[in-house]
């Protein structure tokens, strides 16, 4: 059983303060629905079988990070996954909002490269300095904020396609 502080884990109240997190991780990285479901239950299970000791929450939180990745990396790289065609409209996150831009801003997210994706996530949707996150993904504060830069130049020019 996985300890916080000396203490055992309530890992039903770790799933109820990180479990979105978890799962909106896992949707912007693989794109799907059911993919992200899957990959936020196994971090979760992994959890409940772990026998790790946390220090603090923040220890804990950038663990469920690191095993969010890994489990979408993982599945990512599944000879299942490649040898599976998806739907044609794979990427399904829900628009930040009901605003038509919204929704293309959404889409547009959905068409980065995993690595700027997983960044913009964790930056303007969780809310995460370029220093955390570069604590969470085990990477350079640069490296964060050159991902975040050319994710912003590559979403303007996805957006702008749209437009013309």
């Amino acid at each position: 059983m996985p300890k916080l502080n000396g203490a055992p884990l309530d890992c039903g109240a770790a799933l109820e303060r990180w479990g979105a997190m978890v799962f909106r991780l896992a949707w912007h990285t693989l794109g799907c629905r059911e993919d992200a479901e899957d990959a936020a239950q196994e971090v979760f299970v992994s959890l409940v079988q772990s026998k790790s000791t946390f220090r603090d929450e923040e220890h804990l939180q950038r663990w469920l990070v690191r095993c969010t990745i890994h489990r979408c990396r993982n599945l990512s790289l599944s000879a299942w996954r490649r040898h599976t065609v998806p739907l044609p409209e794979r990427w399904d996150v829900p628009a930040y909002g009901s605003d038509p831009m919204d929704q293309s801003v959404s889409e547009a997210v959905g068409r980065l490269p995993t690595p700027y994706r997983q960044a913009v996530c964790l930056h303007y949707v969780e809310g995460y300095t370029a220093l955390e996150i570069g604590r969470l993904l085990g990477c350079p504060r640069g490296t964060v904020l050159s991902r975040l830069s050319r994710a912003r130049t590559l979403l303007r020019t996805y957006l702008k396609e749209e437009v013309l």
